[in-house]
This record gives structure tokens, C-alpha cells and sequence, in this order.
């Protein structure tokens, strides 16, 4: 199966200048994305989980296109579109859509559905007959569970499950082959959590998508995803496919992200090892040198300050960013 989207070494950093600096005084960098690299097959899933402030939004608005990225390549279809001006990658914007993670925030709250469903279609088709537009939206709003009448409301007269199925049915209006969905359901009330997961995993089988799924919940992650990817501070720290990492995590930071999803069963949850981290997530305006998750590390060294950890792939297409992950035998301090 080939790859539909290839990112190589992708960072984006903002100039940020802090509050009362002399108006000469250069801006600070903050580094919300360092070097990050995955492949996307066609038809597959890949889940990014981290913490807040870990860059998954961000990673997710620069493959779009809503932000520029700093360095690298994000090849979509062999085509890089990091380094193509807003009017090449005006071609590849319909490919390429996204859901975000507040429903109504993310509608004009002056159009009605079928406006807001309609706009994409009109915008890259202008050309498409007004009786085709209105067919093509109202057999999509019944794809995704909404009742075709409904049409002519506005944003404020749904609940937030039906506003998000709004959101997913003018993401797809287009026909994507990629869809990216920043946390789609952590708005949502538990049971529309589940409603909203299962849509879009029958909307990926039926057509064909690809996605990019970001969400906190693991659990809902290893519902939905083929791989996953851990993010800390804006970097990679493990790649794994979804059973592979869910149950058998090697790099600290991502046991400590499973460690931290309650098990129901009371008696397990009271047993089970519980790695807890310590400390806050550090300020991406001044990260830590060398392994950037090593201020909470239960397994740091000072040799961890010095560099920046290479990929280890431990087999079956598992990398992991630790050199003292968990099949490696525990070096002696100093090491």
C-alpha cells in the first residue's frame, strides 16, 4: 500500500515577543514543532496523543495549510506542500480537510446547514448547478445522521453531536482522500463520544478515507487508530502500531500516558503499576537540551541533556526516541 502523506523532518516555531520588551528587542522563538516525520497510507488511520501543549494542533494546522511550517516537507501525493505558494496549494486544499474540536465555534453562526455544508462545494466547484448542490447536501447531511429538513436551521438550534456532524459533513462535501480531525469529541457527552467515533469509522471504510485522528482519551485512540504517534514538547517520542503501543509501550513518557487510563475492573486498577509523572510540561519557549522529556524521566541520565535521541526501531516498524527504553537493559548513572 502506498503512502498518501509523507512527513520529513517538519518544525514551526512563532516569533513571540514577551510583554513589556523595548520594541528593538529581537522576539523569542517558541518551537511548537521540532523535526517531526510519519508516513500515512492510504486508507489508514494514525493517531497523535500528548499532552496539551505538546503540538498536536499545531502539527495538524500545518500539514492544512492555516499555518506556515518553519523547515521540512509534508508530501501529499508526492507533492510538497510546504513549499508550494497559496496558489498551488489552492489545488491540493480540497484533498485535504479538517474537523476541529469545538462544534459550534467552528459554524457561521449567520449561515444555515446547508449553507454551511454548501460552501466548499461552491467555492472549488462554482460551476456546479444550484439543484446539484442542494441533491449532493442533503444526501450527505443523511449520511451522517441529520434529517435532510433540518437544512434551512442555524448552528444554535443543535445540540453539539449534531453540530459536529455538521462540521464532518462540510468537511466531506469536497470528497476528501484526507481528513484530519483535532479532537473532535472532547466536547462531547460520552455516549455522542462513541456515536461520533463509529460515524467516522464507517466514513472512513465507505469511503475510502485516510485520517489523522487527535484526541487526549488513549481509549478512544486505540478504537479508531491503525498507528499511533506519542508527541511531547513538539517532538516524537514513540510510533508504534495501535495494539503494539496501547499494550506494550516502550518509551517512559507513553507508559506513563497508559498508566494514566483507568482500567474498570477496581481490583486491576488498586494493582496495576502506576508511573507517575512529576513536574510540569516545560515552556516550549525554552525547552530542555538534548532529550526534551528528560526533566520528568524516570530513567534520565546526564548523558540525556546532551543530545537529542536518535530513533530505535525495535522491530515490526516500532521506533521509539530513548535509548534507555524498556527493552534496553538500565545503564549506570553517569552512562
Amino acid at each position: 500500500m502506498s503512502n498518501l502523506l509523507s512527513v520529513r523532518d517538519l518544525s514551526v516555531a512563532f516569533d513571540i515577543r514577551m510583554p513589556g520588551a523595548w520594541p528593538w528587542t529581537a522576539p523569542r522563538k517558541l518551537h511548537a514543532v521540532s523535526e517531526v516525520s510519519f508516513d500515512l497510507e492510504a486508507g489508514q488511520c494514525l493517531g497523535i496523543v500528548g499532552e496539551s501543549g505538546s503540538g498536536k494542533s499545531t502539527l495538524a494546522r500545518a500539514i492544512v495549510g492555516t499555518i506556515p511550517s518553519t523547515s521540512g516537507n509534508i508530501l501529499f501525493e508526492g507533492a510538497d506542500l510546504a513549499n508550494m505558494d497559496p496558489r498551488q496549494r489552492r489545488v491540493h486544499r480540497r484533498d485535504v480537510q479538517m474537523i476541529f474540536q469545538d462544534p459550534l465555534a467552528a459554524l457561521n453562526p449567520r449561515m444555515t446547514v446547508g449553507e454551511i455544508i454548501a460552501e466548499p462545494l461552491i467555492t472549488h466547484e462554482p460551476n456546479t448547478p444550484r439543484k446539484e448542490v442542494k441533491k449532493r447536501v442533503a444526501a450527505l447531511m443523511e449520511r451522517v445522521g441529520l434529517l435532510p429538513n433540518l437544512i434551512n436551521r442555524y448552528p444554535h438550534e443543535f445540540s453539539g453531536g449534531q453540530c459536529q456532524r455538521i462540521g464532518i459533513a462540510r468537511a466531506l462535501i469536497l470528497r476528501p482522500k484526507l481528513l484530519i480531525c483535532d479532537e473532535p469529541v472532547s466536547a462531547l457527552d460520552v455516549s455522542v463520544q462513541a456515536q461520533v467515533i463509529n460515524l467516522l469509522m464507517e466514513l472512513q471504510r465507505d469511503m475510502g478515507l485516510s485520517m489523522i485522528f487527535i484526541a487526549h482519551d488513549l481509549s478512544v485512540v486505540k478504537h479508531i487508530s491503525d498507528r499511533i504517534l506519542v508527541l511531547y514538547l513538539g517532538r516524537v517520542m514513540e510510533m508504534a502500531d495501535s495494539q503494539v503501543l496501547t499494550t506494550a509501550p516502550e518509551h517512559p513518557y507513553s507508559q506513563a500516558l497508559i498508566a494514566s487510563v483507568p482500567i474498570p475492573d477496581p481490583v486491576l486498577e488498586r494493582e496495576r503499576p502506576r508511573p507517575i509523572l512529576e513536574g510540569e510540561l516545560p515552556s516550549p519557549l525554552n525547552p530542555p537540551s538534548g532529550c526534551v522529556f528528560r526533566t520528568r524521566c524516570p530513567k534520565a541520565k546526564p548523558s540525556c541533556a546532551e543530545r537529542v535521541p536518535v530513533f530505535d526501531d525495535i522491530g515490526g516498524s516500532h521506533l521509539v526516541a530513548c535509548p534507555y527504553h524498556a527493552g534496553q537493559p538500565d545503564l549506570v548513572a553517569g552512562e
